[in-house]
């Protein structure tokens, strides 16, 4: 086994955890990433990531190393663990999307559920120092209490997508209460970026505005997001790594006061400012240059009408507030993607 102390990110070719890769490298970590890579969303824009990162590390000479695999092959996974040195593992791999959950309910079982109970039964194998993985904002499915906060209750997922993320938090807690290790739950809120998923409303309504095609606008437009920003999300991921939720009481009761004595804690990940889909769409046009070609449609099953994140608990946590504003974040976003997809 390898003495130097490496961070395991899985999904490390998805969204966030490709920029959470480049984070950490530039912070100075040894990074192990993950991901099998699968076909749910553009297979080039994955290796497209992975070339990225492999360039990034090469070019500023970073511990980066790639592993491709599944989270449900155990075999694979165990290996991984006995050839290096993991001390935090940060999970961001799964079946993503709501609305393919409809169609493929099995997928998200295979690697929300069972997948994620390989990667704990390592954690707990291995004497993981600190275990992070990412929840989302679905879970809270239709409170109409805003903005979210921890405390509220998620008994209710509309999507499947949104009930196994849900199965993961408790999952989670109930490892960390029998074997003491260490777990934090990120609730994400919209994340968007440059190399963003082109599932997402941001890719999907920038590619459909360039190629003049009409926007699908569920709900008739009467729903909000809070669109958060990616790198606002990697520098809380950055703070948090070496942070035992172990020490934090204060959050760990207001989580789940029962078990106040378990090294558990969830916390929203958002901007912590709602914005109406209309009103993105708005941004999207003066920044783009180009007038959307708006579809409106009656509410899709599973989708959340509102979302809205309370930030104070990570704030408190990590000394850390998102900062970047939408039109901000959506001035970068655009410029990433007529440069990736050579738009003038």
């Amino acid at each position: 086994m390898n003495k130097k102390e490496e961070i395991l990110v899985t999904g490390a070719a998805g969204f966030i955890g490709f920029h959470t890769c480049i984070k950490l490298l530039r912070q100075g970590k040894s990074i192990i990433g993950f991901d099998n890579i699968n076909s749910y969303y553009d297979v080039e824009l994955k290796e497209s990531r992975l070339k990225e990162l492999k360039r990034i590390s090469k070019e500023e000479n970073l511990s980066w190393q790639f592993v491709k695999g599944g989270l449900e092959d155990n075999k694979t996974l165990e290996e991984l663990f006995e050839n290096f040195n993991f001390k935090i593992v940060i999970n961001l791999a799964a079946q993503a999307g709501v609305r393919y959950s409809k169609e493929a309910p099995i997928t998200y079982i295979n690697s929300n559920i069972f997948g994620f109970v390989n990667l704990l039964e390592c954690c707990k194998k291995f004497q993981i120092k600190n275990f992070i993985y990412a929840s989302s904002s679905s879970v809270y499915g239709e409170n109409q209490k805003i903005p979210f906060k921890e405390i509220d209750p998620v008994d209710h997922p509309i999507s499947l997508y949104a009930a196994s993320k849900r199965s993961n938090e408790l999952i989670a807690h109930t490892y960390s209460h029998l074997y003491g290790i260490p777990c934090i739950g990120l609730r994400f809120f919209t994340v968007y970026g440059p190399f963003g998923r082109p599932d997402m409303a941001p890719m999907i309504f920038a590619k459909s505005i360039f190629e003049k095609t009409p926007i699908k606008i569920f709900n008739y437009g009467k729903m909000s997001r809070d669109f958060t920003y990616i790198d606002d999300v990697t520098e809380i991921i950055g703070r948090l790594i070496y942070k035992s939720s172990k020490v934090d009481k204060e959050n760990i009761k207001m989580n789940y006061p029962s078990q106040s004595s378990s090294p558990f804690i969830i916390f929203n990940i958002g901007c912590g400012n709602k914005i109406k889909l209309l009103e993105f769409i708005n941004i999207l046009e003066k920044e783009i240059g180009i007038e959307a070609i708006k579809l409106l449609k009656p509410l899709e099953s599973g989708d959340v009408i509102n979302t809205f994140s309370d930030n104070s608990a990570i704030t408190k946590y990590t000394k850390y507030k998102p900062q970047i504003k939408i039109e901000e974040g959506i001035k970068k976003f655009i410029l990433w993607y007529k440069d990736f997809y050579g738009k003038l």
